[in-house]
């Protein structure tokens, strides 16, 4: 591509990041264009009327005005047309592996959203088996394709770009469910896994407090900008800039206001 495309994008997203990864990886971080969307207020009619309607982001806007989204869709697409280098595994069948791997994504996503959203105590230990049940699965896999290794191959491929924003998510559910990777054999080659992918260079565009901060109406019950009863801000906001907000409280179940949460300017 000789002029930019354009990502419309919310900067905190696991699937916009997923494509900064990417980039990070290609060595080409300025090759796009990103242009923030603010969650927290209606969607711009001009970019609606792009999306045909639908909210969903990253939305990629090519040059010439062509529009793409799902960011799997997007990564297979960067990884194609940006640069020489692909991540994706040059091999056929390493990149079916990868693609295997990739497909379990989206329901292990989803366990980890449930368990964080969750208001029911009941519901919680049931949603902390699920999701070890991912990691699980995930310590098998491993096991079979590399198990004397770091990554799924020699090393970060398309398959961490995939899952590690997913992993940093879920350091909320570290702080609001004190859930982590059990320290056991059956789960060794996984946890060598998800640290690696945490500690990657290319891999360092948010971090712990910024996630749990900006995630605390998710621990709520509320996603995507909607707002708890009893507040008028969500956490999302811009501003005032997470940096400069306390750190919410770890009970999810305990009520805090917009002052608690450093929201009111």
């Amino acid at each position: 591509m000789n002029k930019r495309a354009t990502i419309y994008h919310i900067p905190v997203c696991p699937f916009s990041q997923r494509l900064e990864i990417l980039l990070a990886l290609k060595g080409m971080e300025d090759a796009l264009e990103f242009k923030v969307v603010d969650i927290t207020k209606p969607r711009d009619p001009e970019l609606l009327a792009k999306t045909d309607g639908t909210t969903a982001l990253p939305v990629l806007e090519t040059p010439d005005g062509e529009i793409l989204k799902e960011s799997l869709v997007l990564l297979t697409y960067l990884d194609e047309v940006l640069g020489s280098k692909q991540i994706r595994r040059a091999s056929p069948y390493k990149h079916a592996i990868e693609n295997l791997m990739i497909a379990n994504e989206g329901a292990f996503t989803t366990t980890g959203y449930l368990f964080v959203m969750n208001q029911d105590d009941n519901e919680r230990a049931a949603l902390r088996e699920k999701l070890l049940g991912h990691y699980a699965d995930f310590n098998k896999f491993l096991m079979k394709y590399n198990p004397d290794g770091t990554y799924l191959f020699d090393d970060f491929g398309l398959a961490e770009t995939v899952y590690t924003p997913m992993f940093m998510r879920f350091w909320f559910l570290e702080y609001y469910e004190d859930f982590h990777i059990p320290e056991t054999d059956d789960f060794a080659r996984v946890k060598k896994w998800h640290s690696a992918c945490l500690e990657h260079p290319a891999a360092q565009q948010v971090c712990k407090e910024e996630i749990v901060k900006l995630y605390y109406d998710y621990a709520r019950g509320f996603g995507n900008g909607a707002l708890p009863e009893g507040r008028s801000v969500s956490s999302f906001n811009f501003k005032p800039d997470w940096k400069h907000r306390p750190w919410p409280p770890q009970n999810k179940f305990q009520f805090a206001s917009d002052a608690d949460l450093g929201l009111t300017q």
